[in-house]
């Protein structure tokens, strides 16, 4: 009798790239705690790896047609170039599917490793007990220990049942990747994709109708729509976030192309002038930052990234998810804020993923996501910052984007947190007051006011507003102009100091009320002497309060 099993023991699922599969048994202890969560990513990484020579024997068969075109014409010529944008659709249509095996395995290393974690705290309980598991999962006391008349620690029905509850969770990702795998093998018999109807959601349609309208479809209408109409399904809030990724990934290659020739229309116009100069380096910049997210999309390590939105245009724009946000239990949205754009992007993501990596810290067992929310006009200037007209015309797009969460998650109603950084709190907290978040917390961090003067005006329940400022954060010098100016006669008085002690006004910012200050009605928590941008920081105990809220504790 052991803990643990013989590494030899039997296992559940074959590793990747082995031949035909024994018969599937039911999914058990001992196959669970053999199994690599991280060859099962891999595997998805590989057959996504496959787009990218497959879009390029696309474009090689378009240059093909092209070339047919001028020197064949008559009925075989047409007859020939009919045939190779033939082929070039058949290759293209099998697109989405490569990214959707990618997903299946992504989403399914993720649940093992939380049934993972789920099995290895059950084993730590039953050491606890001093009690034993068998390599069927079976709990048992451990004869060769004496045991007290009155038993101090966990029993066997407690550790029974929790090596039950990780063995479960196990069995249900198994079945609905199997599921999933087996849809995706008949398209490939019966093809890939069929032509779904003309209908579209109209232009305004709430995330809710979307959602209905894209559960209407069949697989292969979805799979048709990712590869023929990408732009549309990509921005669609309401649409899983599944089909957003697969339909953002292809237009990867289009987005790049976009700021390249952008680039090139700035180098024609010689000489330069300061103009082009500072567009040129602005193009640079977000080339590198779209770089960058292009590497971590294609990183097969957890979490699984998922392109929700990309835009070149003007300050580049992105939305991005560590982790699917239709499948967590806990989701986190971050949105940055002043002179936050494309070239930044990565990091900005790398905040969110701080945050991600301690809510694993913290509960390994959960399933958690975070997003970069980067759809909006930032203000890239200080007199562009100190007014609020960037945030209003954010608000819309916010609230859309948190309706749409709500209605493409999947199983029960998962526990949303928006967060916002300095500018970006005056955009949450504008979406909050005239729009309304579907979300169940707020947080505000380094915030310039976010709109309102008392935490009830955000229409959150009572207890969900939080908010953190650093003691050195050079945000709390962010007082309105009149403040300033009245700050200044009241200290050129003799009752200036014990006037300063006693005013209220001490805690107005230049979007309202610090929402950090306890008048503001929301629950402050604490953070290091870290600055302005540092409430990410390791040893900054704000992180720590952040990820608490992210998982409800």
């Amino acid at each position: 009798m052991s803990r643990r099993p013989a590494p030899s023991a039997a296992r559940r699922v074959a590793p990747p790239g082995a031949g035909p599969a024994a018969p599937p048994e039911a999914v058990g202890y001992a196959q669970l705690w053999s199994v690599d969560p991280a060859a099962w990513a891999a595997a998805g990484a590989a057959w996504r790896g496959l787009t990218r020579p497959m879009g390029r024997r696309a474009d090689g068969l378009d240059a093909r047609v092209a070339g047919l075109r001028p020197a064949w014409s008559g009925a075989a010529g047409d007859a020939a170039r009919e045939r190779v944008t033939a082929l070039r659709t058949e290759l293209t249509d099998v697109l989405p599917a490569l990214i959707e095996v990618d997903q299946v395995l992504a989403e399914f290393a993720a649940r093992l490793r939380g049934a993972k974690a789920r099995l290895a705290a059950a084993v730590a309980l039953a050491d606890q007990g001093r009690l034993l598991v068998d390599r069927a999962g079976r709990v048992r006391a451990d004869p060769a220990v004496p045991r007290p008349a009155e038993r101090v620690g966990p029993g066997v029905a407690q550790v029974a049942a929790a090596v039950r509850r990780a063995v479960e969770l196990a069995a249900a990702a198994d079945r609905e990747a199997t599921a999933r795998l087996a849809e995706l093998s008949a398209a490939a018999g019966v093809g890939w994709v069929s032509v779904p109807p003309g209908r579209r959601p109209p232009a305004g349609a709430g995330p809710a109708e979307v959602g209905r309208w894209w559960a209407g479809l069949t697989p292969a209408e979805r799979r048709w729509l990712v590869a023929h109409e990408p732009a549309l399904v990509g921005r669609l809030d309401g649409v899983p976030v599944t089909a957003r990724d697969q339909a953002n990934r292809l237009l990867l290659a289009a987005r790049r192309a976009a700021l390249l020739a952008r680039q090139r229309g700035l180098l024609s116009r010689a000489p330069l002038g300061a103009v082009e100069v500072a567009g040129l380096a602005r193009v640079a910049a977000a080339l590198r930052g779209l770089d960058a997210l292009a590497e971590r999309l294609a990183a097969p390590g957890p979490p699984r990234a998922y392109l929700l939105g990309l835009d070149p245009a003007g300050d580049g724009r992105a939305i991005v998810a560590l982790g699917n946000p239709d499948r967590a239990g806990a989701v986190l949205t971050y949105v940055p804020g002043m002179t936050a754009d494309l070239a930044d992007a990565p990091g900005e993501l790398g905040r969110a993923a701080r945050v991600l990596d301690r809510c694993a810290a913290l509960a390994p067992a959960e399933e958690t996501a975070a997003l970069l929310w980067l759809d909006y006009d930032a203000p890239d200037f200080l007199h562009e910052a100190a007014r609020g007209g960037q945030a209003r015309d954010a608000g819309p797009a916010l609230h859309r984007f948190q309706e749409g969460l709500r209605a493409s998650h999947d199983g029960p109603p998962a526990r949303h947190t928006v967060l916002g950084h300095s500018y970006g709190s005056v955009v949450v907290g504008t979406a909050a007051r005239d729009h309304g978040l579907s979300v169940d917390a707020l947080v505000f961090v380094g915030s310039p006011g976010v709109g309102v003067a008392h935490a009830a005006e955000l229409r959150m329940p009572a207890g969900q507003v939080w908010a953190s400022t650093a003691p050195d954060d050079v945000i709390r010098l962010a007082r309105p102009p009149d403040e300033l100016a009245r700050r200044a006669v009241l200290g050129a008085t003799p009752l200036g100091p014990a006037a300063a002690l006693l005013d209220r006004a001490g805690h107005e910012l230049w979007f309202g009320h610090d929402p950090s200050d306890p008048g503001f009605g929301g629950r402050p928590f604490p953070s290091g002497r870290y600055g302005h941008t540092g409430y990410w920081d390791p040893g900054n105990p704000a992180l720590d309060g952040m990820a608490r809220i992210v998982l409800g504790r």
